[in-house]
């Protein structure tokens, strides 16, 4: 499932990481990758704010659908 339908303070790991090559490398870079763990810390208005690798970045609605737990 997408990571946009995941519950707030619950962590996943990441399954695989979506979409066209740049947003992955994209997102890679920032720390979605393949077996990482990731926690939605909140959600507001579909922005989400995550933390990933010990950090917290925030992510719109788009992106977050790109990447799959």
């Amino acid at each position: 499932m997408p990571l946009t339908m995941a519950i707030t303070g619950e962590s996943n790991i990441i399954k695989k990481v979506g979409g066209k090559e740049e947003t992955r490398r994209f997102l890679e870079n920032l720390g979605f990758v393949s077996g990482g763990k990731v926690t939605v810390v909140s959600e507001i208005g579909g922005n989400m704010i995550v933390n990933v690798k010990e950090s917290r970045v925030a992510i719109n609605r788009d992106m977050a659908n790109k990447i799959m737990i």
